[in-house]
C-alpha cells in the first residue's frame, strides 16, 4: 500500500514538472477552459489591476506565452482566513488558481502530503527553484525570544521565513498579519509579532493587507508579474497602488450621503435603513486605503460598508490599536479635515447651493438686460 502511494506521488510530481514547462494558455486549453472564459478572466484581471479595458488583449497574449510560476505558501501566526478566502475565490476559482495559473508546490492547509513528505516538498522546491519561485506568507512572525512562540516541524517561523523568503523571487505577505503583524501584534504583543518585511530585511515583499485579503488582489498581483515581468508599483507601505492607491471613502457608495450631511446616528435607525453615511458610527473609510468598494467580496456582490457595517481600517498598519474604538469616529484623520466638518457639512452645502442658485439667477438677469433690442424683439 505504501509503495503504491509513493508511486502515485512520484507520478504526480513528474506530471507537475511536465506541465510546468507549458504556458498558462496551453495548460488552460488542456484543462478544457474555453477561449471565451479565458478572455473573461483576462478582462477581470485587467480591471482588478486598474488598467484600461484596452489592455485585456495584451494580458491575454502574455498569459498565452508565459510559463506558470512555482509558488510556496507558508502559514505562521494566523487564523487561515486568507486561505479560506482563496478557497472561496470566484474569479478565478481556487481550482483554476492551483491547477492552471500557479504550480502550488507547498501549502500546509490544502496539500495532501504531511510530516516528512511535506518537509521534503518544501526543501526540494526552494533548492531547485532558488530565486525563481514566488512565496506567499499568511500570518505574522514571532520575533521575541528568537521566535520560539511560533514553530513548524521543529523550526521557528522566523528561521523558516528567512530561509524561504530570502531565496524567493518575491514574497507576497497576504493579509494584515503577514503585512504588519495584525491582531497578534496588538498591544502588548506578547510574541513580538511582526510582518514579513520586518522579519526578513532585504527580501522583496509585496504587502496585500486586509482581514482577509481579497483573493482577486492576490491573483491580479501574480498576473501583473506574469504579464509585465515585474512587481506592481507600490506605495510607501509596500502595497500595490492598483489595489491600495485610493481611499475607501472616495469610492464608497455612501459618499453622496456624507457630502449631503446625512449620517447614521444609531444602529437600526431610519438613516441606517436608507443607507446613509456610517462615519459617525465609527467607519474608518476616510483613513483607509483599499479597493473594497470597487472589487468587493463574495463574487463581487458586497463588502462590509454596503452590508451596513463601517470600515474597520484593517488594511492599515497597527489598525487594531490606531483605529479603535471600533464604533467611534476618529478625532483627527491625517490630510482629511473631517471631524470639524462632519456635523456642519450638510448645512454648509445647502447654503452653498442656495448661494449658487442666487448667483446664477443674478447672472441671467444681467444677461437679459444686456441683450440687444433686436434680439429681445425677435
Amino acid at each position: 500500500m505504501s509503495e503504491r502511494k509513493n508511486s502515485e506521488a512520484a507520478d504526480k510530481a513528474e506530471q507537475s514538472l511536465e506541465t510546468r514547462e507549458f504556458s498558462v494558455g496551453e495548460i488552460l486549453k488542456q484543462r478544457g477552459v474555453s477561449r471565451r472564459d479565458f478572455l473573461k478572466f483576462c478582462s477581470a484581471m485587467t480591471a482588478a489591476m486598474s488598467l484600461p479595458a484596452s489592455f485585456a488583449p495584451s494580458v491575454a497574449q502574455a498569459l498565452d506565452e508565459v510559463k506558470r510560476p512555482t509558488l510556496v505558501w507558508l502559514n505562521f501566526q494566523d487564523c487561515t482566513g486568507d486561505t479560506e478566502a482563496l478557497l472561496r475565490a470566484a474569479n478565478p476559482t481556487v481550482g483554476e488558481i492551483i491547477l492552471d495559473i500557479l504550480s502550488v508546490d507547498y501549502h500546509e492547509t490544502i496539500m495532501a502530503a504531511a510530516g516528512h513528505q511535506a518537509d521534503e516538498a518544501l526543501e526540494t522546491t526552494i533548492t531547485k527553484y532558488k530565486g525563481k519561485y514566488l512565496c506567499v506568507v499568511e500570518g505574522s512572525i514571532s520575533m521575541k525570544d528568537d521566535g520560539v512562540y511560533g514553530c513548524t516541524s521543529g523550526k521557528t517561523h522566523l528561521e523558516i521565513a528567512r530561509r524561504v523568503c530570502g531565496s524567493a523571487l518575491a514574497t507576497i505577505a497576504i493579509g494584515t498579519c503577514a503585512a504588519y503583524g495584525g491582531i497578534a501584534a496588538a498591544i502588548p504583543n506578547p510574541t513580538g509579532a511582526v510582518g514579513v518585511r520586518d522579519a526578513v530585511p532585504g527580501a522583496t515583499v509585496i504587502n496585500l493587507p486586509g482581514c482577509p485579503c481579497n483573493a482577486d488582489n492576490l491573483t491580479a498581483t501574480i498576473v501583473h508579474y506574469l504579464v509585465f515581468g515585474k512587481i506592481p508599483a507600490m506605495d510607501s507601505k509596500g502595497r500595490p497602488l492598483f489595489a491600495y492607491g485610493k481611499r475607501i471613502h472616495d469610492n464608497c457608495e455612501r459618499r453622496p450621503h456624507f457630502d449631503a450631511g446625512q449620517y447614521v446616528e444609531h444602529w437600526g435607525d431610519d438613516a441606517h435603513r436608507k443607507g446613509f453615511c456610517l462615519y459617525k458610527m465609527g467607519c474608518k473609510g476616510p483613513a483607509t486605503f483599499h479597493n473594497c468598494p470597487t472589487q468587493r467580496y463574495n463574487e463581487k456582490t458586497s463588502w462590509p460598508v454596503a452590508s451596513g457595517h463601517g470600515c474597520a481600517g484593517c488594511s492599515e498598519p497597527q489598525f487594531w490599536d490606531t483605529m479603535s474604538p471600533l464604533y467611534r469616529r476618529l478625532p483627527n484623520v491625517p490630510g482629511f479635515g473631517i471631524e470639524a466638518t462632519a456635523d456642519k457639512i450638510g448645512l454648509g452645502l445647502v447654503a452653498g447651493v442656495g448661494a449658487a442658485f442666487a448667483v446664477h439667477g443674478a447672472l441671467n438677469a444681467l444677461r437679459k438686460d444686456k441683450e440687444p433690442e433686436e434680439t429681445k424683439e425677435g
